[in-house]
């Protein structure tokens, strides 16, 4: 069954409920990037990680996630976009439990890379289902307003639920914690969601280049956290970026000789697809300098406890919500440039106020402000980016829409940690040891960088994005009617 008019995919007195259960999936993935933050002095503990290796345990996870996401939505196009939502339930479940009795690094770095593998299924599918199921006009608006919204929200939420279940069982629950979500999203996505597919399914999967992809992003995130130890001029280092640039350079020209390959390259023609998943990529690449470095300011700095440091980033969630639902009103006053821009050169404000973070500093008067700066600049920034990321294409290029932009913000993530751990290594060392003093001037030297991929972000909109290509895109994605928001 080809995919035509949402009327066709399903009833529109369940739409609302469909979106409900693609939403808690996506609430899911999005959760796991960031939920294991706060437990990663305890995983350390009794996995007996070393500190360089640490990060692992998040950047398995979005490496994996992000470098099979463009197979995921070709996938879903092909093979049907339920059946992969299903799929991808299915294995990040499994993957969950088996994260959650890991009794080695290696264990627990594999599984989160299974998770990973099952998240790239679900996510574009989940986008995808939308776009195809939702009428347009404002009901559509909202639909992606609320997958916005959760996207950008879910990992401010994981970090204060990891808390809680850190301080009141163990580690082992961010993981567990995922079973019953996931068993109870799968009995309801069998019963719910409609099954949609592409008009055109020529060609098949283009695992070749799927492997290129992750491994060529895998080789570069790792020569990155490897740099400051080898030495960034030594002959490992220098090996090993050739290495990463050959793997992405051979994924450059499979995707040119392929009947159906896994990107089609002149996608990034369309001018507000290509800004978007580039600007997505330095806001994710910023972003998660709060979550990493956050976390390890509040635990090692002030002794606070997990749940302590959960509840640090409360006002993150709320301030990400906020932003979401304003900027749904400022589109229609403002144009979708002119939100994203300002959403985007809020968020470089918040966290250039993290830089003036020291040991001594209170939370109201020292975290509190960058917070809800950054919160609601993302928040603002997010609406706009998912409109444009997945307007202006075919229906039949929603699965390979869907997931370059989901891509770009798992590897965005993962090569912005990978840098701004190196950075921050670099700069800790440079003043003098592990010291309090030292520690807290290697965080905000990262903050500063990921305020600087933010402020590169804004320019790029500023400069490269054309006002009423944008809100034609927008339009497209929601429907004429979207930009008027009641």
């Amino acid at each position: 069954m080809s995919s035509s008019s949402p009327a066709q995919e399903a009833p529109t007195r369940h739409w609302l409920l469909v979106v409900v259960v693609v939403c808690l999936a996506q609430f899911m993935v999005v959760l796991d990037a960031t939920i294991t933050n706060v437990a990663l002095p305890a995983i350390q503990s009794d996995l007996h990680f070393s500190p360089s290796d640490l990060q692992w345990v998040v950047n398995a996870y979005m490496l994996v996630f992000g470098g099979f996401l463009l197979l995921g939505g070709r996938a879903g196009d092909l093979l049907g976009r339920r059946r992969l939502f299903v799929a991808g339930i299915s294995v990040f479940t499994l993957a969950s439990l088996l994260d959650a009795v890991a009794t080695s690094p290696g264990m627990l770095v594999g599984a989160r890379a299974l998770q990973g593998l099952g998240a790239a299924l679900v996510s574009p599918a989940a986008l995808s289902i939308i776009t195809t199921t939702v009428p347009e006009g404002p009901d559509r608006t909202k639909a992606l307003g609320a997958f916005a919204a959760i996207s950008g929200g879910g990992g401010a939420v994981g970090l204060l639920l990891g808390g809680f279940l850190v301080d009141a069982l163990s580690w082992q629950w961010v993981f567990l914690i995922n079973l019953p979500v996931g068993l109870a999203t799968l009995a309801l996505a069998l019963r719910v969601v409609p099954e949609s597919r592409a008009g055109d399914r020529a060609g098949g999967f283009d695992l070749a280049g799927a492997t290129l992809v992750t491994a060529g992003t895998v080789l570069l995130t790792y020569t990155i956290v490897k740099a400051q130890q080898f030495g960034w001029t030594s002959g490992r280092t220098l090996g090993l970026g050739l290495g990463a640039v050959a793997l992405l350079g051979a994924f450059g020209i499979v995707q040119t000789r392929r009947a159906a390959p896994l990107v089609r390259l002149s996608i990034f023609r369309v001018r507000t697809l290509a800004i978007a998943n580039a600007a997505t990529v330095l806001l994710m690449g910023g972003m998660y300098a709060l979550f990493y470095f956050g976390s390890l300011y509040f635990q090692q700095i002030k002794g606070d406890n997990a749940l302590e440091t959960g509840l640090a980033f409360l006002p993150m969630t709320v301030g990400i919500i906020t932003g979401s639902v304003l900027s749904q009103r400022l589109l229609a006053r403002f144009g979708v440039k002119a939100v994203l821009a300002g959403g985007l050169g809020i968020g470089t404000l918040g966290l250039l106020w993290m830089t003036m973070l020291t040991p001594d500093s209170s939370y109201v008067g020292g975290f509190l402000p960058g917070v809800v700066l950054l919160a609601l600049g993302i928040g603002n920034a997010f609406v706009p980016l998912t409109l444009i990321a997945t307007g202006g294409v075919a229906p039949d290029d929603q699965g390979l829409a869907s997931g370059l932009f989901n891509t770009s913000q798992q590897i965005g993530g993962a090569l912005g940690l990978a840098i701004l751990t190196t950075v921050a290594n670099s700069a800790t060392d440079g003043a003098g040891g592990t010291g309090a003093d030292a520690l807290v001037h290697g965080y905000t030297t990262a903050f500063a960088v990921g305020a600087g991929l933010l402020a590169l972000g804004a320019g790029v909109v500023t400069v490269l994005l054309r006002s009423r290509e944008a809100d034609a895109s927008a339009a497209a994605a929601e429907g004429v009617e979207a930009l008027v928001v009641a």
